[in-house]
């Protein structure tokens, strides 16, 4: 199993950011797959669930500005940044959650900043 997160960067507040994780190894389409972020010192912090149902969850502190969303055919995950703040700032992981085990890319940086 192999996720590759990209997209990251700078970004002032309010801006946009999307970013993709391309993945392979496992039957894509059959796992539900997510991204968390973690900033320095602190733990990992949850921000967006696509269930193999397509059913999406979302923690409040991101809900109406982050949109995940998948395609099947080129077997990448996408996570859509709108109206980012300060506190957005953090290393973004994708995750998926297979039968045998989770697996996480090795992150990309998203820095919020005037």
């Amino acid at each position: 199993v192999q996720l590759v997160e990209s997209g990251g960067g700078f970004v002032q507040p309010g801006g946009s950011l999307r970013l993709t994780c391309a993945a392979s190894g496992f039957a894509f389409s059959t796992f539900g797959m997510g991204w968390a972020r973690q900033v320095p010192g602190k733990g990992l912090e949850w921000v967006a669930e696509l269930y193999a149902n397509t059913d999406t969850v979302y923690p409040d502190s991101v809900k109406g500005r982050f949109t995940i969303s998948r395609d099947n055919v080129e077997k990448t995950l996408y996570l859509q940044m709108n109206n980012l703040k300060p506190e957005d700032t953090a290393v973004y992981y994708c995750y998926v959650g297979t039968w045998s085990d989770d697996y996480w890319g090795q992150g990309t940086q998203v820095t919020v900043s005037s």
